[in-house]
């Protein structure tokens, strides 16, 4: 349907007049979440007069969710957040027309045509993949989309007005809660407690309780190989001879060697016949604190600039622990520390977590057998929160690393920030608001809305100045090199002769890029598809090149300076890739083995392969092949193009120039520094729940 048409009134004036409130009754708009940000929402959107709102929400109502989302009662829980929202509101604005989904948006069903069928979308999400969609979908259908998120106390509401404003991927923004660690440093160097925390969560507890499986907790603790075995052959001739030299030899042998000890350490960690339950809780213990400690601090080399860990000892914390621990284990509450009297908020002794420890594996083994071989963690689930926390603490007292309390430890490991019902309700009016200016005509009055934590100096000469927790500004133009609303390079840098096509795709571009079905084809004549609307035959050959390396691959394979044309047609999106193959890429720096950057390739890429460079000046390969009688675009067109751009990046810059002489003039006024938000922009990617339920729910700066 897309934005209303302009008015003659102003900004707010607008607002009493008799055009704009039969606007609002008839406009259709689709709220996408229905949390934390989404009750607000609603609840503002029906009092101000909105009647036609359809929402979705894949989410089930939990009971760490009524303390702050104010349409649900205990008696919801477990049934979907959207509907109940829905019936909800009527109850209060029986007027309201409101239509729930229990789906995702990312469904098929909610594409580019049923975007078309909306006013205006609004966003209270809780995840970037799903922005990062519904995004696209808005770019690609023209309408309107008004963004927003909380973290705590602050707060943001963006407007993203396609050819007016820059859209919500303009900006990289980096995932902080999705970050990677090298096992390496999980395994054997932690210095940060959240370190110890994701060992806890992501090793320790699905090598104990969840799918049996040799995981990384059972390699090998990076035991130095004995320099002998790596001595040349004595006659390196009849090496030769053999077509074996003796490094390869060696390096085999050190393979097996491995193999054979993590085999045996998953051994381990299974019960044996006959064994209580208690014995085995203090043989895991002695083993992970113990013996695994001395073996790292034997690695001399790791602490040459660090102390080296010291072990603990289960009989020196607990001497007697059958008596110690029996309440806690046989309680009926699920939750050992609670059963100790231990509180939330407040550091344990390190006897009581090695007591929360031993407790929490047997209640897992007496009370949750069922659960056993499958189980997951769960930030709702106090039992798993008691043992990640315990046992992430006594690891962290190894390393000399600051213990946490339960209360933090599980936001930690449920990437949790703790909602403020307030904040929510804040950003909720803003959103409402922002979206009448839209539908009003009025975008020019249209803000990027910020709230803070610390006032600072707003408004202007003309309506007064006045300290103030929202602060506003004017939304940046869109950006011609944006992969979403302008054209668009990406630059990936991989081991070809390594990576599969199968890693691409699953980390670069749907992880990554959250492309969510991707085509991709080169000049040189290869292609790969995905979607539901493939013969079984096209599938079936798209699937067979999935294990092969990049290199390996049809039509010249994905080498050093091919350009990849990739697209998703569900998004309506496309963008080229320009592959650079490096050998060996640091793992500390990049543990997820691959570097991208929105840059295009360098003079030496070009050089070696001119061809694609030649096809990057002619178009889009993709476009080329689909429509192979297209015009060239004309010199004159190229030429206003770069102008354009040149004009955009001047513009960029005296937008910043402006903003940093009224921020200084704010902290000239106030006597004080401008809070650091004054200096970044702040993204945040909360839907208000702040619960953990993704691993988004972060503030990003940028």
């Amino acid at each position: 349907m897309g934005s209303a048409a302009a008015t003659a009134a102003p900004w707010p004036s607008v607002l009493w007049s008799g055009n704009f409130q039969d606007k609002i009754k008839k406009s259709k708009v689709l709220a996408v979440g229905a949390g934390g940000i989404g009750c607000e929402l609603l609840k503002t959107l029906v009092l101000s007069g909105f009647q036609y709102i359809e929402v979705i929400d894949l989410d089930t109502i939990e009971t760490s969710n009524l303390n702050r989302q104010f349409l649900f009662r205990r008696s919801h829980v477990g049934q979907s957040k959207a509907q109940v929202a829905a019936d909800v509101v009527k109850t209060f604005a029986p007027h309201a027309n409101i239509k729930a989904y229990q789906a995702n948006i990312k469904d098929s069903c909610f594409g580019v045509d049923f975007l078309k069928g909306f006013d205006i979308v609004l966003n209270g999400l809780d995840n970037m993949d799903a922005r990062r969609h519904v995004n696209r979908l808005c770019v690609a259908a023209g309408i309107p989309l008004v963004e927003s998120g909380t973290a705590g106390y602050v707060g943001q509401v963006t407007v993203h007005l396609k050819g007016q404003t820059e859209c919500y991927e303009c900006n990289p923004r980096s995932n902080i809660a999705q970050k990677t660690y090298p096992i390496c440093t999980l395994r054997n160097t932690p210095d940060k407690p959240i370190h110890c925390i994701v060992w806890a969560k992501e090793l320790l507890f699905p090598r104990l309780f969840g799918k049996m499986e040799i995981s990384d907790l059972d390699e090998a603790s990076a035991q130095p190989i004995s320099t002998a075995a790596l001595e040349p052959a004595a006659n390196p001739d009849a090496a030769a001879a053999d077509g074996h030299s003796a490094a390869a030899d060696a390096a085999a042998r050190a393979a097996q060697a491995a193999a054979e000890e993590a085999a045996e350490a998953a051994s381990f960690f299974t019960r044996h016949a006959g064994e209580s339950e208690l014995d085995y809780a203090v043989r895991v213990f002695d083993r992970l604190y113990n013996h695994d400690i001395q073996q790292v601090a034997g690695m001399k080399d790791l602490w040459k600039t660090r102390s080296a860990p010291t072990p603990l000892q289960s009989s020196q914390l607990i001497p007697n622990p059958a008596s110690a621990i029996t309440s806690a284990a046989g309680s009926a509450t699920s939750s050992p520390s609670k059963a100790l009297g231990l509180k939330d908020q407040t550091l344990w002794s390190l006897e009581d977590n090695a007591k929360v420890f031993l407790a929490s594996v047997i209640i897992y083994l007496t009370q949750r057998k069922q659960d056993l071989g499958s189980a997951v963690f769960d930030k709702d689930d106090s039992l798993a929160v008691d043992f990640v926390t315990a046992a992430s603490n006594l690891r962290s007292a190894c390393y000399d690393i600051p213990q946490q309390s339960l209360f933090d430890a599980k936001g930690m490991a449920g990437n949790i920030i703790h909602a403020i019902a307030t904040t929510n309700a804040i950003v909720g009016g803003i959103i409402a608001i922002e979206a009448m200016k839209v539908l009003a005509g009025c975008q020019q009055a249209c803000v990027t809305s910020f709230l803070r934590t610390e006032p600072s100096v707003v408004g202007s000469k003309r309506t007064g100045r006045m300290l103030g927790l929202i602060y506003g500004e004017k939304p940046s133009p869109p950006k011609p090199e944006c992969m979403v609303c302008g054209k668009a390079q990406l630059h990936v840098t991989v081991n070809t002769e390594t990576t599969t096509l199968g890693q691409l795709i699953d980390k670069v571009l749907k992880k990554r890029l959250a492309i969510n079905i991707p085509s991709l084809n080169t000049l040189g004549g290869f292609w790969y598809e995905e979607g539901e609307d493939l013969e079984e035959d096209e599938a079936e050959a798209s699937r067979i090149l999935l294990p092969k390396t990049l290199a390996s691959l049809p039509g010249g394979g994905l080498k050093h300076g091919t350009i990849v044309a990739v697209s998703d047609q569900s998004q309506a999106i496309t963008v080229d890739l320009i592959i650079t193959h490096q050998d060996v890429l640091d793992p500390e720096k990049h543990p997820d083995g691959f570097i991208l950057e929105g840059s295009g390739p360098d003079a030496k890429q070009e050089q070696q392969a001119p061809e694609q460079q030649q096809a990057t000046a002619r178009g889009h390969p993709a476009e080329q092949q689909a429509s192979a009688g297209r015009k060239k675009r004309s010199r004159e067109e190229e030429a206003g193009d770069a102008a354009k751009l040149a004009n955009s990046s001047h513009e960029q810059q005296q937008k910043k120039e402006e903003n940093a002489k009224r921020r200084k003039q704010a902290a000239d006024n106030t006597g004080a520094a401008a809070d650091a938000a004054d200096n970044v922009a702040v993204d945040l990617v909360n839907d208000g729940d702040n619960d953990g339920d993704n691993d988004d729910d972060v503030i990003e700066i940028d």
